[in-house]
Protein backbone atom coordinates (compact mmCIF):
# COMPACT_ATOMS: atom_id res chain seq x y z
CA UNK A 1 0.00 0.00 0.00
CA UNK A 2 1.38 3.53 -0.88
CA UNK A 3 1.52 6.56 1.48
CA UNK A 4 -0.05 9.51 1.25
CA UNK A 5 3.22 11.18 0.49
CA UNK A 6 3.80 8.37 -2.37
CA UNK A 7 0.20 8.91 -3.95
CA UNK A 8 0.94 12.68 -3.52
CA UNK A 9 4.63 12.43 -5.89
CA UNK A 10 2.63 10.01 -8.46
CA UNK A 11 0.16 12.00 -9.46
CA UNK A 12 2.29 14.86 -9.22
CA UNK A 13 4.55 12.99 -12.11
CA UNK A 14 1.81 11.83 -13.33
CA UNK A 15 0.75 15.40 -14.17
CA UNK A 16 3.66 16.85 -15.14
CA UNK A 17 5.41 13.91 -17.33
CA UNK A 18 1.85 13.82 -19.43
CA UNK A 19 2.78 17.32 -20.55
CA UNK A 20 6.36 16.96 -21.06
CA UNK A 21 5.74 13.64 -23.35
CA UNK A 22 2.56 15.95 -25.03
CA UNK A 23 4.82 19.14 -25.61
CA UNK A 24 9.25 18.22 -25.74
CA UNK A 25 9.00 14.58 -26.66
CA UNK A 26 6.62 14.62 -29.75
CA UNK A 27 9.84 13.19 -32.16
CA UNK A 28 10.41 10.29 -29.82
CA UNK A 29 6.60 9.38 -29.84
CA UNK A 30 6.73 9.20 -33.74
CA UNK A 31 3.18 10.57 -34.37
CA UNK A 32 1.44 8.10 -31.57
CA UNK A 33 -0.91 9.96 -29.19
CA UNK A 34 0.54 8.67 -25.82
CA UNK A 35 -1.27 8.88 -22.52
CA UNK A 36 0.54 8.50 -18.94
CA UNK A 37 -1.74 5.68 -17.47
CA UNK A 38 0.08 5.63 -14.10
CA UNK A 39 2.65 6.60 -12.12
CA UNK A 40 3.93 3.99 -9.38
CA UNK A 41 6.94 5.25 -6.84
CA UNK A 42 8.91 3.09 -4.84
CA UNK A 43 9.25 3.83 -0.73
CA UNK A 44 12.40 5.97 -0.90
CA UNK A 45 11.05 8.04 -4.17
CA UNK A 46 14.34 7.16 -5.70
CA UNK A 47 12.28 4.92 -8.70
CA UNK A 48 8.79 6.10 -10.58
CA UNK A 49 7.35 3.39 -12.81
CA UNK A 50 5.90 5.07 -15.74
CA UNK A 51 2.84 3.09 -17.71
CA UNK A 52 2.31 4.59 -21.39
CA UNK A 53 -0.88 3.96 -23.46
CA UNK A 54 0.07 4.86 -26.99
CA UNK A 55 -2.61 4.93 -29.57
CA UNK A 56 -2.20 5.38 -33.51
CA UNK A 57 0.72 3.17 -34.12
CA UNK A 58 1.35 -0.44 -34.27
CA UNK A 59 4.73 -1.24 -32.66
CA UNK A 60 4.02 0.41 -29.12
CA UNK A 61 6.76 -1.85 -27.45
CA UNK A 62 9.24 -0.38 -29.83
CA UNK A 63 7.98 3.20 -28.90
CA UNK A 64 8.46 2.69 -24.63
CA UNK A 65 11.69 1.60 -25.47
CA UNK A 66 12.51 4.52 -27.32
CA UNK A 67 11.02 6.70 -24.35
CA UNK A 68 13.79 4.47 -22.28
CA UNK A 69 16.51 5.18 -24.08
CA UNK A 70 15.84 8.85 -23.92
CA UNK A 71 14.61 8.60 -20.05
CA UNK A 72 17.91 10.87 -18.85
CA UNK A 73 16.46 13.75 -21.15
CA UNK A 74 12.73 12.89 -20.09
CA UNK A 75 14.07 13.15 -16.36
CA UNK A 76 15.94 16.62 -16.74
CA UNK A 77 13.03 18.12 -18.21
CA UNK A 78 10.89 16.75 -15.31
CA UNK A 79 13.83 18.32 -13.23
CA UNK A 80 13.41 21.57 -14.28
CA UNK A 81 9.32 21.46 -13.47
CA UNK A 82 9.63 19.74 -10.26
CA UNK A 83 12.63 21.39 -8.85
CA UNK A 84 10.94 23.80 -5.99
CA UNK A 85 8.86 20.48 -5.05
CA UNK A 86 10.94 17.37 -4.81
CA UNK A 87 14.68 17.44 -3.57
CA UNK A 88 15.73 14.30 -5.61
CA UNK A 89 14.00 13.84 -8.91
CA UNK A 90 12.93 9.80 -9.74
CA UNK A 91 14.95 7.81 -11.89
CA UNK A 92 12.31 7.17 -14.22
CA UNK A 93 11.41 3.54 -16.15
CA UNK A 94 8.95 3.31 -18.70
CA UNK A 95 6.27 0.16 -19.46
CA UNK A 96 3.56 -0.31 -21.85
CA UNK A 97 -0.15 -0.24 -20.43
CA UNK A 98 -2.14 -2.72 -22.70
CA UNK A 99 -4.89 -2.48 -19.82
CA UNK A 100 -7.00 -0.45 -22.66
CA UNK A 101 -5.78 -3.12 -25.63
CA UNK A 102 -7.42 -5.65 -23.42
CA UNK A 103 -10.16 -4.25 -23.07
CA UNK A 104 -11.06 -3.18 -26.82
CA UNK A 105 -10.58 -7.03 -27.55
CA UNK A 106 -13.03 -8.53 -24.77
CA UNK A 107 -15.70 -5.87 -26.60
CA UNK A 108 -14.87 -6.74 -29.98
CA UNK A 109 -15.23 -10.99 -29.01
CA UNK A 110 -18.34 -10.20 -26.90
CA UNK A 111 -19.55 -8.25 -30.39
CA UNK A 112 -18.29 -11.39 -32.24
CA UNK A 113 -21.01 -13.73 -30.00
Amino acid sequence: MESKRQQKVSRLLMRDLGEIIQQEMQAIAGGALITVTQVQVVPDLSLARVYLSVFGKPEKSEIVARFNEHSREIRGFLGHRVRHQLRIVPELRFFLDDSLDYIDNIENLLKED
